[in-house]
């Protein structure tokens, strides 16, 4: 089974065990959270929202805040004038333990997953 959360205005497609990568949330690291804005769920019995599920909700754990690579931007103007900047946006690293559908099915990370056993002790 598998969702398609909100979070922060943009939009993730995500099961049990996956990493990703949102923008900075101001949680702590380490703690859990559950996501409630499930757009779709898919899976053998698909559900759409309008505009969210009803019921289902998204549970991740906190792993960690930082920072991404850094993006050098050049700009130049006629003539002489040339301007180097770098920027370095701030992220939170989510791991999806579970996936609800509100329906009674709950997908659970797999405990022998490589994920799992990294992050989860």
């Amino acid at each position: 089974m598998y969702g398609v959360v909100e979070i922060a205005g943009h939009q993730y497609k995500v099961q049990a065990g996956d990493l990703i990568d949102v923008e900075k949330l101001a949680k702590d690291a380490g703690s859990t959270i559950e996501l409630d804005q499930v757009l779709f769920i898919g899976g053998d019995k698909p559900a759409i929202g309008a505009p969210v599920v009803k019921g289902a909700k998204i549970t991740a754990k906190v792993l960690m805040h930082d920072r991404s690579r850094k993006i050098i931007i050049f700009k130049r103007k006629p003539g002489a004038y040339k301007r180097k900047n770098g920027h370095r946006q701030h992220f939170t690293a989510l791991l999806i333990t579970e996936i609800n559908d509100g329906a009674g099915n709950v997908a659970k990370i797999d405990k022998a997953s490589k994920n799992a056993e990294k992050y989860l002790k």
